[in-house]
């Protein structure tokens, strides 16, 4: 009796190793491979009911490089007092920066590009979901504004 137990507990547990046991089903799997999203990133706000171009977009990535650079563009720097542009700044894809037509050196420095001109440093957020901290602040007036980009 106990060895046909015995034999019986071992051929079950066997059994179960051999089985591939899934994790998600199916449905959910090919909703994430479509979306470009992971379960981890699915908690991170990543929307599995968008296409990969729409999350990625977004900034939720499944693990790819995308060539593109998130400071391209034109961006504009404004007095937040008054409304007026400080300066319009140009950002390519290989992040060199022009401000009001002027090339600076820029770095990448606490996930944004810092550059200056004079007495303003200008930091922009490369994060799209942050893109509305960029900010700028002139050291000798003591003025600071939003970085807006314009597109």
């Amino acid at each position: 009796m106990k060895k046909i137990i015995l034999t019986t507990s071992i051929g079950l547990t066997t059994l179960c190793m051999i089985n591939p046991a899934y994790a998600i089903d199916a449905k959910y799997r090919a909703k994430l491979e479509r979306s470009g999203c992971t379960q981890v990133s699915e908690t991170q706000g990543c929307d599995i009911n968008k296409s990969k171009a729409e999350n990625a977009k977004a900034g939720f990535l499944n693990n790819t490089v995308i060539n593109t650079n998130s400071y391209t563009g034109i961006w504009t720097a404004k007095n937040s007092n008054t409304g007026q542009t400080v300066a319009k700044i140009h950002v390519d894809h290989n992040q060199k920066v022009w401000v009001n037509g002027q090339e600076v050196k820029a770095k990448t420095s606490d996930g944004g590009l810092i550059f200056k001109q004079g007495f303003i440093t200008f930091k922009l957020e490369g994060d799209p979901k942050h893109q509305n901290e960029s900010v700028w602040h002139d050291s000798d007036a003591q003025t600071s504004g939003p970085i807006l980009k314009t597109n």
